[in-house]
């Protein structure tokens, strides 16, 4: 889906297909045709944007195989599925039983996450589409370097190495193809880079002409942040933001009384990790995941409110007291894309969650897509609220 923001700038939207569990090849093709074919009919529009989960094992074998790129852009422009973005965070096995901390391995500080990386990319310059606007381009999000421990001066300095070697490539993808594709580091609650403020300083020597910033909203709101400040304190180092992931975090007002706590643990799940923030007095207390935050050693405390990683969908509410950050949502879209100038120009939802929702997972894959469609039409109607216009 395509929207103009009134400076001219061609606003992507799409959604993430993370959410799906399918890692090879043919199986990330047929789930991109049938959740986008049936997206695009709930919808009712002809072209329908996905932002590609792609694998590792997936990219590299794309990446040998040119003309096994060039049937996949094939077939998803025959059933109207666009790819201008490409999740490159979780390196496999996104789905499986278990994921928590394997999602943050390989790091930035290991060779395979570069060379993942860059095999994504050239995947995705094959992968666009030949009508983007004059400044289009493709985009990359990865994970904000590695999980906060153990991450050595030494690891740093790698870490800064494979970005530099990355921004090398990306340049050289750029000469051979005429394809711009940039890279957006993701900031994550517990991560080496948390806030925008940590990107600021690890990212120091980066390239800003090819690597950014992804900006997840779910995380902004988690960390008790919003989008107006990130972007100044992005302007402020001269980092760009690449990529931004409408997604809305779950809200707990009042974590000591019993309904509440009794709601929020049907959120306290085996497959991700849920990392919970509470603000007091200005200082941010955290705890690594929604188990312990409740029921540790160490559980946080309980006079004030919480803010927890569990990405809930964006258009729906959960069981009472519960409820989600949806107005930080709305403001941190419009910090984004509602003033004179857009921000950013492209957008992912990314509600990976559904299958460990409380309640059960949709019970087939048109009954996951038409959750998928409401969500994006709920954010188009907020950007069109903001002032975009649908192409």
């Amino acid at each position: 889906m395509r929207l103009r923001h009134p400076d001219g700038t061609v606003v992507h939207l799409g959604y993430g297909t993370n959410v799906l569990p399918a890692e090879d090849v043919d199986g990330l093709v047929e789930q991109a045709v049938g959740v986008g074919g049936r997206i695009r009919s709930v919808l009712g529009v002809d072209r329908v944007g996905l932002g590609l989960w792609l694998p590792a094992d997936a990219a590299h074998r794309l990446d040998a195989d040119p003309a096994a790129v060039r049937e996949v852009r094939a077939r998803l422009a025959d059933h109207g599925v666009e790819i201008v973005t490409v999740n490159a965070f979780p390196y496999a096995a996104f789905q499986q039983a278990v994921v928590k901390h394997a999602v943050y391995h390989p790091t930035w500080a290991e060779r395979e996450r570069l060379d993942y990386t860059l095999a994504a990319a050239r995947v995705l310059a094959g992968l666009l589409p030949d009508d983007l606007a004059d400044d289009g381009h493709g985009s990359i999000s990865t994970l904000p370097l590695a999980w906060q421990t153990p991450w050595t001066p030494s690891d740093q300095a790698t870490a800064e190495g494979h970005l530099a070697e990355l921004a090398d490539g990306l340049a050289k993808l750029e000469a051979d193809t005429a394809r711009r594709i940039v890279v957006g580091i993701e900031p994550e609650p517990g991560c080496v880079i948390e806030t925008v403020e940590q990107a600021v300083v690890h990212l120091d020597a980066v390239d800003r002409e090819r690597i950014g910033i992804c900006l997840d909203l779910c995380h902004l709101a988690v960390g008790f942040d919003d989008a107006a400040r990130a972007v100044r304190l992005l302007d402020d180092a001269g980092l760009q933001i690449v990529k931004s992931q409408p997604a809305a975090a779950l809200v707990v007002d009042d974590p000591a009384d019993a309904g509440t706590r009794a709601a929020l643990a049907s959120y306290a799940e085996d497959r991700f990790l849920h990392q919970v923030r509470q603000e007091r007095g200005g200082a941010v207390a955290a705890r690594d995941d929604l188990p312990q935050a409740l029921d540790g050693d160490d559980a946080l405390d309980t006079d004030a409110p919480w803010r927890v990683h569990f990405h809930v969908p964006v258009h729906a509410d959960p069981q009472p007291p519960l409820r989600t950050a949806r107005a930080d949502l709305q403001a941190s879209l419009a910090a984004l894309l509602g003033g004179p100038t857009a921000r950013v120009a492209h957008l992912e939802v990314e509600t990976y969650t559904w299958s460990v929702l409380p309640g059960g997972a949709p019970s087939d894959a048109d009954a996951l897509a038409d959750q998928l469609a409401a969500e994006l039409a709920w954010v188009h109607a907020e950007l069109v609220g903001l002032g975009l216009t649908p192409l």
